[in-house]
Formats: structure tokens, sequence, C-alpha cells
């Protein structure tokens, strides 16, 4: 009697032997882990193009610059009104803190006082100061500088004509003091 078993288990015998290997398991890689073929010249998701490098770039209004990678949340932001320049470092800060930004370049340093502050647009807190426009230590700000901040790391600005400008329109459109009169007319007895 002829079997009906023998070409199925044959053709189970065949497709196991064709089947390819397991790939080797790595040491300390988990058991269910699976190596997928990335696309060659397609960046990885969340990993910026390695010939990105952060810029300063304008607010249409000229009236804030924001320093980082294109279409990214900035690193750092310097906004104009009535002739202060809030600079914003896009760090997380911890509520009620406040520190120093150290900013070191080639026209000097400027250790601004920032406290954590709740942007609107931004989720939690984020450092912030001011300074007045006219105060030449913001200077250091044209140029290329690193800005050093306790918890948030070291960044390196490179310079940038958006910075310049902001800083210029906000120190032409600073208020200007009106002085105050003095009486030349008295007299001490």
């Amino acid at each position: 009697m002829k079997s009906t078993f023998t070409p199925s288990l044959l053709a189970l015998t065949l497709a196991a032997c064709s089947q390819s290997p397991a790939a080797p398991v790595r040491e300390g890689a988990p058991d269910s882990a699976v190596r997928m073929v990335m696309p060659a010249g397609e960046a990885l998701p969340g990993v910026r193009e390695a010939l990105s490098e952060p810029t300063w770039a304008a607010a249409p209004e000229a009236q804030s610059a924001r320093y980082g990678h294109p279409g990214e949340t900035p690193l750092v932001s310097v906004t104009c009104r009535e002739g202060v320049l809030v600079v914003t470092r896009h760090a997380a800060a911890p509520v009620g803190a406040q520190a120093l930004f150290a900013l070191v370049g080639r026209e000097g340093i400027l250790r601004l006082p920032v406290d954590a502050t709740s942007v609107p647009g931004q989720r939690g807190y984020l450092w912030q100061g001011t300074i007045a426009a006219s105060d030449a230590r913001a200077d250091v700000m044209r140029g290329p500088f690193t800005g050093t901040l306790p918890g948030a790391g070291m960044i390196k600005v490179s310079a940038g004509s958006a910075i310049g400008d902001v800083i210029s329109r906000c120190r032409s459109a600073a208020p200007v003091a009106v002085p105050v009169p003095t009486d030349t007319n008295q007299t001490t007895e």
C-alpha cells in the first residue's frame, strides 16, 4: 500500500532545509530582538542630518532672533521689548530656580541673571533674563560665544546677522531718558 504521507513529509523536510539559519544572538541582547535593515541614505527618526548646523534666524517683525536647528525648538532666543533684550535659554528649569547664564565671547563676558519662567506656548519653565539693549555687555551676543548654565550644560553659539540686527534695532527703539532738571538757583545759608 502506497502512503500519501511520504510526499507531504518530503515537502515539509525540504521547506525546513530551505529556510535561512537563525541569526546569531549577541551576548546581552534581548531574546526577542529583531534586526532591521534601514534604507540607505535615509536619516533615522529624531536624528538631524549631519550637515545641519544651528544658525540664527530672525522673526518676520525683526524684533526677535532664534538660534538653533531649522524646524526645531531653539536653543536660545532673544527678543526686544521697549529697549530691553529678553534672553531665553530653551532648557528646562526647576520652578522658582535662579542662576547666572554665563556668555563668553570675543566681545567679553556677560553673566546674565536668569529665572525659571513660564513662557506662553512652551511647556514647563525655561531660563529667562533681561538686559538693557544699550548695555555694552550685550555685544557679546553679536559674535560667537559659549553659554553655560547650571543644569543646562554648555552651548556653542555661532555669530549671525539676525542677532546683530535685533540688538541694533532694540538700541534705536529704546526710550530716551529725560534728564531730571536741577535747580541751580538754590542758595545755601
